[in-house]
């Protein structure tokens, strides 16, 4: 009977592959913000539609196509094999997130690896364990099912989807950078209350943001697609490539576990192929144009996968408008504004790298934030002005600027584009339009909304105990209103991210309120900023799974479990690793460590500590200050889809409608510790496969695209982990030859591509502050 359902969905598929083509090109996450292309996208859905003649089904095609429409309730769910394989892949893929996170460039597991790998251990858990019981689960109830691939890949990826816990990063540069050790109790309970208080808020909104039909949320549709096919397996040929996509996987990660061993071991110049710079290695005005560590990369070549995906994720599965937006933003602001500012020395930015994500004094030294703290790590407004006001470098001053502008730009852009969703979600929150992914789910026993209470209660009672059992003088008030400006901003970011797969980030406004709430204490504004901002994301994290639960007609109460248990045990392990780490990496998190564990994330989170926490915003954006003018990248974000909605609405074709200023300001966030370099080999890739690829070869791009995303995923983080425990952990020696030490020979790689360079000394910048 399954067999038979399969069937008539792959022929459902079939049939409606041409409207899709057709609906591909203009719909995607990006597009839904344009009127042009939500009307074609409308007609080309209705055809399709009524192409397939399909009376109870979704509305919207692209559900259609990724989603069965059918369910079989007595597919086995709750069994060894999801709970062994799901835990597994969570403690693999969690600490691998977490070394992986200290290293430059960074580089996150997707969780299609673990869609993939877990297939074929499912399959041969089918094959090899007896069908007997064990405490009333059966240990191999049959074919691993897709119900059980759906439960092992939102496991992993609410373990280490979003990368290492977030939280992390407090212990670390409190240990690292502030020498403050509040042990293991203070460790696990800020970690498992910033990841799982979103849980809660997740299941008490899932009636808005999960279970109405137009709440879509694009990206779960990529991997309901990969599991679909995956279990129909259906082999059909795509441009003549008869392979499966599973054996296409497996040869695509066994040369990419090969092939990084060069870029990563033997060839390290083939990462940051900046070649311009080899020529003149001691040339400022050729390092800051042609650097690929520490200039805009404006030659961006390289052969290593790390440094196209190790920042943004892999470029072959966003949209292919998203990608155009994030290329026209890095060219506009990287490699246009950014030059010319620092070449004119605005802000005294010459005196300076053009790309750092470090913060530096008045004497070009890295800036040294024990000299303006007292000993309980508050701000010394005497030592401050005898010591030096802090500077930035130039790109770290445009990605401030595009952070100010993608958070105004997106709500502005949301609310004219997208307010009548909006306010039609808030008002039928009893889900007045559901469709057949909703009324299948009705076969299951729900969830009570006191179970998530009390999964609140436990969390914020770890927040609180956090907060106050240690020294990091955050007031619980400023807790709580952290954790509210989480909870009340959910639903707005949330209906926007469901139907558009547009984020809205609270990193930036948490920073100001705290900045300006509790001003000079850089562990409460650390703290502040993680409830505001983390909570809110695990959220969507949260309910993102909830939303691929329904489409692959997941029991509620078993996914409840399998998210909350992978949340704490994800939690664990990250806290685990990150301890190990600390005593077993030589020179961990130190710009000198010889294998690239510099830890650039947090310490991108340890300068934010310093602007933010410790100076605060007064003293650097407030007016008459040094970096006062950024703050009008608030003004340009709110307007600019000001003038695109008037623009559209008397010239509906106009070509403003290709510009979609959210992407634009927010698609290259990750600058820095991420450079120009790396955003531009990253468009370069997704440009060649979801435009060039794509469009000759259709069939093929649709069959092989993700599966050639996850085997080099994959392949690059297993080679990876085995030149760290070969090497690292033994502390043992890189190759050393001409094609390993021409990059460390250069200025760009030294960040010493400085136009003016001082006396010993001598300083610059304003005469006081």
């Amino acid at each position: 009977m399954e067999k038979d359902k399969h069937t008539v969905f792959a022929q459902e598929v079939e049939l409606e592959e041409g409207a899709i083509h057709r609906l591909t090109s203009v719909q995607s996450a990006s597009s839904v913000f344009d009127p042009l292309a939500n009307m074609l996208s409308k007609q080309v859905e209705e055809d399709a539609y009524a192409q397939m003649h399909i009376e109870d089904d979704s509305p919207y095609a692209e559900v259609r196509a990724a989603v069965p429409s059918t369910d079989d309730t007595s597919m086995p769910q709750n069994t060894w094999r999801v709970w062994v394989l799901g835990m597994l892949m969570a403690t693999i893929g969690a600490g691998m997130d977490m070394i992986l996170a200290l290293h430059s460039p960074q580089f996150f597991l997707s969780t299609f690896v673990v869609s993939v790998l877990v297939w074929p251990l499912g399959r041969a858990w089918e094959k090899v364990m007896p069908n007997i019981k064990v405490l009333g689960l059966p240990l191999n109830p049959g074919p691993f099912n897709i119900k059980e691939h759906a439960l092992i890949t939102i496991m992993a990826n609410i373990a280490f989807g979003n990368g290492q816990a977030y939280a992390t990063d407090i212990v670390m540069v409190l240990n690292l950078h502030y020498n403050t050790f509040f042990g293991w109790g203070f460790n696990l309970c800020i970690v498992w209350a910033t990841q799982c208080l979103g849980f809660a808020f997740a299941g008490l909104m899932r009636k808005i943001l999960v279970e109405p039909s137009n709440m879509i949320w694009p990206s779960t549709l990529v991997t309901s697609t990969f599991l679909t096919n995956i279990h129909i397996n259906d082999n059909h040929v795509a441009n003549g490539w008869k392979i499966s996509r599973l054996k296409f996987f497996l040869i695509v990660f066994a040369a990419s576990f090969a092939w990084y061993w060069f870029p990563g071991y033997v060839f390290q110049a083939l990462s940051y192929f900046a070649w311009p710079t080899w020529i003149a290695p001691n040339n400022v005005i050729v390092n800051q144009v042609f650097g690929a560590y520490s200039g805009i990369g404006l030659f961006p070549i390289t052969f290593d996968w790390e440094q196209i995906a190790g920042y943004t994720g892999s470029p072959l599965v966003p949209p292919l408008s998203t990608i155009f937006s994030v290329a026209a933003s890095m060219v506009v602001m990287y490699w246009i504004i950014t030059p010319a500012i620092h070449y004119a020395n605005v802000l005294y930015f010459q005196y300076l790298p053009i790309s750092s994500s470090s913060t530096y004094d008045r004497y070009q030294n890295t800036y040294n934030v024990t000299k303006i703290i007292n000993s309980d790590l508050s701000f010394n407004l005497e030592k401050y002005k005898a010591y030096s006001p802090l500077f930035l470098s130039t790109t770290f001053f445009i990605s401030y600027g595009m952070s100010f502008a993608s958070f105004t730009a997106t709500i502005v852009h949301a609310y004219l584009f997208h307010g009548a969703d909006i306010w039609h979600t808030l008002r039928h929150w009893d889900n007045a339009n559901p469709d057949v992914h909703y009324r299948l789910m009705k076969s299951y026993r729900g969830v009570p909304e006191w179970w998530y209470c009390i999964v609140f209660a436990i969390f914020f009672a770890l927040a609180i105990v956090a907060v106050r059992a240690w020294n990091t003088e955050m007031p619980v008030y400023a807790l709580v209103i952290s954790i509210l400006l989480a909870m009340f901003m959910l639903i707005p970011i949330g209906v926007v991210y469901a139907i558009s797969n547009i984020e809205i980030a609270l990193n930036v406004v948490t920073e100001f309120i705290i900045g300006y709430m509790v001003p000079g204490k850089p562990a409460s504004m650390m703290i502040f900023k993680t409830f505001g901002f983390i909570v809110n994301l695990q959220a969507l994290t949260f309910a993102q799974d909830m939303k691929l639960g329904q489409y692959m007609k997941l029991s509620p109460r078993l996914l409840f479990a399998c998210q909350l248990f992978s949340g704490v045990w994800g939690g664990l392990v990250n806290c685990a690793v990150m301890k190990w780490a600390q005593g077993n990496i030589v020179d961990v998190c130190q710009s000198t460590q010889k294998n690239n564990f510099t830890c650039p994330g947090i310490r991108v989170f340890f300068n934010a500590s310093i602007i933010w926490g410790v100076i605060g915003p007064t003293r650097l954006f407030s007016e008459g200050q040094l970096y006062y003018g950024v703050l009008f990248f608030f003004l340009i974000g709110a307007a600019l889809p000001v003038v695109n909605w008037l623009v559209l609405r008397k010239y509906p074709n106009s070509w403003v409608k290709y510009i979609n200023w959210p992407v634009f300001f927010g698609g290259s966030s990750s600058i820095p510790p991420a450079t120009p370099y790396n955003y531009a080999t990253y468009c370069t890739v997704g440009i060649i496969f979801n435009y060039f690829i794509k469009k000759r070869w259709f069939h093929w791009w649709s069959k092989y695209n993700f599966s050639l995303s996850a085997g080099l995923d994959l392949g690059l983080a297993w080679a990876s982990m085995m030149i760290f425990l070969c090497l690292d952990l033994t502390n043992a020696d890189y190759i050393s030859w001409w094609g390993n030490n021409i990059t460390y020979d250069t200025m760009d790689m030294t960040k010493t591509a400085i136009r003016v360079v001082l006396a010993e000394g001598e300083g610059f910048g304003p005469t006081s502050w």
